[in-house]
């Protein structure tokens, strides 16, 4: 999300006549778009934020744009300590930010935008200017979130759950194939709430008919989206992507906790038993699809019998791919008021534990891709060069090739002849 709201904001600053460069220190603004999900987050951006110190008092410059989660929570405290943040703005006033920098570069001030409410929303209306790869862009279909999971701030800062215009996101989309964008991702904290909080009528603008409008245009190759809450993933959605088409068979279904007692403490309205039923519906309706989750070990008063649930899952459903993290209290949220917080020690045990087990299920299964040819979209330089591309395949599997950079953005055939848990290795075919 934050890096779609960049692209937005990339749009909106060239369209008015600023020029992008990759010399930070010599810019005249930098814009940072921050994420608070996690403390840790947090750290790495007032650690950025220092390194401008000693530019700012030898020149006066840059100027910093700090926006997004971490800005909806610190807001007017920023510009204090550090005094050459010159415009703080959440993530649901982006529509603001472009004057706010203009006036703070030619006037001096310091803007500190206030939310105007958790259901307000400024936003920024211009399409996205992907920067980090031409061929694959995102698109934000709904703003913030009405789960309320006890542990997560994001309701906090990001506001209520409110869908975007489906016209406006399918203007967006053509806007961005007819560009030459051959890979979209629909994005939002929820996607599978979309349109339950239309009040006009507009019955037929659920998530598996937006799905269906934008897997049917005209040039688009590759359609994923991310990401999921358990309890919103209807048939109605499985049906349309078993249609086949462009939609990817990869899906991001969090569970956060193996525990029915931690899910219910967490706020998260399934049990265990109705997740792994979920899991299978999804096998069933789509054969070979990719399934990865979200976990959260440490969660307060988790006892080890309950930690070990978590474990026992990720065996049983055997996911392609788990994102994992301890425990990260969030001022504000019911979980970080209680009295019962898993010492620091014992959480890293447990992520450590469950990273070990994820591995050895990674592993196995990408070792049994070996010798299988996969159509793959060349994507980018692999970070590790050699000559590499990095490109995925509709499951969403990362694939390093040797491979001319001429075919940045060609979908390929790749027999894939080594594999780590967390990407293939393969060959042109």
């Amino acid at each position: 999300m934050n890096a779609y709201d960049g692209d937005r904001l990339r749009g909106a600053m060239t369209g008015r006549g600023w020029r992008e460069t990759d010399d930070v220190f010599g810019s005249d603004f930098a814009i940072f778009v921050t994420c608070c999900i996690r403390d840790k987050a947090e750290q790495k951006v007032l650690s950025e934020l220092g390194r401008f110190r000693a530019s700012w008092e030898r020149k006066g410059r840059p100027r910093i744009a700090l926006l997004g989660c971490m800005a909806e929570r610190a807001g007017a405290e920023l510009p204090k300590r550090f005094p050459w943040v010159r415009v703080v703005a959440g993530p649901r006033r982006l529509g603001a930010v472009p004057d706010a920098i203009t006036d703070a570069y030619e006037n001096g001030r310091v803007r500190v935008i206030p939310s105007a409410g958790p259901r307000a929303l400024d936003d920024l209306y211009c399409a996205p200017v992907p920067n980090a790869n031409r061929h694959k862009a995102y698109v934000t279909i709904a703003h913030g979130c009405d789960q309320f999971c006890s542990y997560c701030i994001v309701p906090h800062v990001r506001g209520r759950f409110a869908s975007r215009d489906p016209d406006e996101i399918i203007r967006e989309a053509s806007s961005l194939v007819e560009g030459g964008v051959k890979e979209i991702t629909l994005l939002g904290q929820n996607v599978n709430t979309y349109g339950r909080d239309f009040v006009d009528g507009r019955s037929g603008c659920r998530f598996s008919n937006l799905l269906s409008d934008v897997a049917s245009l005209k040039g688009l190759r590759r359609l994923r989206f991310t990401t999921s809450h358990p309890v919103d993933f209807t048939d109605d959605i499985l049906d349309v992507m078993s249609g086949g088409g462009v939609i990817c068979p990869s899906i991001n279904l969090p569970v956060q906790a193996g525990s029915d007692k931690v899910l219910r403490e967490m706020n998260r309205r399934y049990t265990r038993a109705e997740y792994l039923a979920l899991i299978g519906r999804v096998r069933d309706a789509l054969p070979g699809a990719a399934i990865t989750t979200d976990l959260i070990v440490g969660f307060p008063g988790e006892t080890e019998r309950e930690f070990e649930e978590s474990v026992s899952l990720l065996e049983e459903v055997r996911f392609d791919l788990a994102h994992t993290a301890a425990y990260s209290p969030r001022e504000g949220t019911p979980a970080a008021a209680r009295d019962d917080q898993v010492p620091a020690g014992e959480k890293a045990r447990r992520l450590v534990r469950v990273n070990e087990v994820q591995a050895l299920i990674s592993r196995a299964i990408n070792k049994s891709m070996e010798g299988r040819t996969f159509e793959v979209m060349l994507d980018e330089a692999a970070p590790r060069g050699e000559g590499l591309l990095q490109g995925r395949t509709v499951t969403d599997k990362v694939v390093l090739v040797r491979a001319p950079g001429e075919m940045e953005g060609s979908i390929r055939g790749v027999r894939v002849t080594a594999s780590t848990p967390w990407c293939l290795e393969g060959d042109l075919t």
